[in-house]
């Protein structure tokens, strides 16, 4: 049997399985990859927030990193929850010893509201993570924490764009999902655009939707494709997975991670 392109999440628990490694790991099945993960945090976390968060030692996140590398190697990784300033420092090393392309998910806080990050990590983020990523994924909240850019409307999102750059990804997707009309993405590396179009479903039940794009662009790295190709098949996957979410518990429900499958 031939074996699937592999990929390694590089991220924090969802017990609620709506986000974070779950998502991804379901995400990268889901596309034909191999997934791994190196566990960054575990979270006590539900429909309704997160009720608890405890990061892993560096110690602990180097070592899975080093074990699954090592020894059955990477197509691609994807990060997401990072936690503290200390493992942004020490995931961002780790990824400069690896020539696999890197999607960075520049995790702030959850659907709820909750912190997943340290304040105290933002520097380290925009200094030594974002410049190690070959596409960053920030949404309009991640954009305005990272650049102080707040974007109101379409024509705001090259401004975005050209800030996220200014830190050193290859490429920047600003996630335009909080706009009011159709779900609208620019996709840039300074000199191409590509703006990414799909109609907005009317479902609360969007749990997990941007791990779920990150790694939904992983895997098509993993598989070879080019950036714009890549984002643009989980730009696809994703809008399908928001139609398909469904309830789970008391508040809001995850994207459906297999409704491809039922197609």
């Amino acid at each position: 049997m031939p074996i699937p392109p592999r990929v390694l999440t590089v991220a924090g628990s969802d017990s609620g399985g709506g986000a974070g490694v779950q998502a991804d790991l379901k995400t990268m099945l889901a596309l034909g990859t191999h997934g791994m993960s190196v566990i960054t945090a575990v979270t006590a976390q539900n429909s309704l927030g997160v009720q608890g968060a405890w990061e892993l030692p560096a110690e602990a996140v180097r070592a899975q990193f080093r074990s699954v590398v090592d020894d059955i190697g990477v197509q691609a990784i994807k990060t997401g929850m990072l936690a503290s300033a200390e493992l942004v420092e020490t995931v961002a090393g780790l990824l400069a010893g690896v020539r696999a392309p890197v999607v960075v998910d520049p995790v702030g806080v959850s659907k709820h509201g909750d912190a997943l990050l340290a304040a105290s990590a933002l520097e380290a983020v925009r200094t030594r993570l974002l410049p190690a990523a070959t596409v960053a994924t920030p949404n309009l909240d991640e954009v305005a924490w990272l650049t102080g850019v707040r974007v109101t409307r379409e024509a705001d999102l090259r401004t975005a764009a050209e800030a996220v750059l200014s830190y050193g990804p290859r490429w920047a997707l600003i996630k335009g999902g909080h706009l009011d009309g159709d779900a609208v993405d620019l996709l840039t590396d300074g000199t191409e655009e590509h703006w990414l179009r799909a109609p907005r479903h009317d479902n609360r039940h969007t749990h997990g939707t941007g791990c779920t794009l990150a790694s939904a662009i992983a895997a098509g790295l993993a598989k070879g494709a080019s950036v714009p190709d890549a984002v643009a098949a989980a730009k696809e996957y994703v809008t399908g997975a928001i139609a398909a979410g469904f309830a789970l518990g008391g508040g809001i429900g995850p994207v459906d991670h297999g409704w491809a499958f039922r197609r």
